[in-house]
């Protein structure tokens, strides 16, 4: 006798292969998400829940008052100071100075321009380590100890390199025919980089900007070298040495100062996420 049953139906490959692709996605959003939604749920926590219950338990009392304790107490408002000090003036001559050495890399012509651009090349090849104790040295007997003028100086140095590089390879990108065209009209280099090159590559610096903003706002090592007093820490390192009143360590406060830190340089990229992607392909086509 014949079976009367249908064969199970096949799923097209093409459907297959988005679902595979849905799958992965939203295990990677769990292990990017999660770890976010537990920090904060800590963030929450009483130091009697952080000590005597599971790391993984939900707090038993929502301490929102942490936030406000991490913020006075933890002094966290002081170091998110005195970081925007030493960044954005950092991140302003970084940009200045990487623009304008790109522009002259790339678009003036002058003999040994590619010799230059490989000692800016070199510059990204030394280990941060090994300049610290020769700039301590010189900071020291300049006096600039004692300031935030150390960190702004090296975060602009360090930084340099990999500005110079970025920007330089934006400008592959901007047509000659601009310049020459202003050359014509009578306008000079200062002009023709002001008016001409830095509207064209102004995606190319909101990215290049925002990448090392990110680099030396999560920096450790050169903060913790120049900073000797506690009215001069930068968010990290007042975050490694957070303690509360007596010099004990309270976890709910602890993490509120670090959700605030995460939470708002990840809210700066979501704003910004946009011309972050229209940036990072603007140097890949030429013309």
């Amino acid at each position: 006798m014949r079976s009367t049953s249908t064969p199970p139906a096949k799923i097209p490959p093409a459907r297959a292969g988005r679902l595979w692709v849905k799958i992965v996605v939203t295990l990677l959003l769990v292990v990017e998400i999660y770890p976010l939604v537990w920090m904060f749920l800590t963030s929450l926590k009483s130091n009697d829940d952080y000590l005597n219950h599971s790391t993984w338990s939900l707090p038993t009392t929502w301490e929102w008052g942490n936030y406000g304790q991490a913020w006075t107490t933890g002094h966290i408002g002081l170091y998110v100071q005195n970081s925007l000090l030493a960044v954005l003036p950092a991140l302003a001559l970084m940009l200045l100075l990487g623009t304008a050495a790109g522009f002259a890399l790339q678009i003036m012509v002058w003999k040994g321009r590619s010799l230059t651009l490989l000692v800016f090349l070199a510059g990204m090849m030394v280990p941060p380590q090994m300049i610290l104790l020769p700039l301590f040295t010189v900071y020291f007997q300049t006096g600039l100890s004692g300031t935030l003028w150390p960190l702004i100086l090296t975060y602009t140095g360090t930084g340099l390199p990999l500005t110079v590089f970025m920007m330089a390879t934006y400008y592959r990108s901007v047509p000659r025919e601009l310049f020459e065209a202003a050359t014509i009209d009578g306008a000079g280099i200062l002009r023709a980089f002001w008016t001409i090159s830095v509207p064209m590559v102004r995606n190319a610096l909101l990215t290049v900007g925002l990448v090392q903003f990110f680099f030396i706002w999560n920096d450790l090592l050169i903060a913790l070298t120049f900073t000797n007093d506690q009215d001069l820490r930068t968010i990290q390192v007042g975050l490694l040495n957070f303690t509360g009143d007596f010099g004990a360590t309270q976890y709910g406060p602890l993490f509120a100062a670090i959700c605030i830190n995460v939470f708002g340089t990840l809210l700066i990229y979501l704003f910004l996420n946009q011309k972050v992607m229209k940036g990072l392909t603007s140097g890949a086509v030429k013309g």
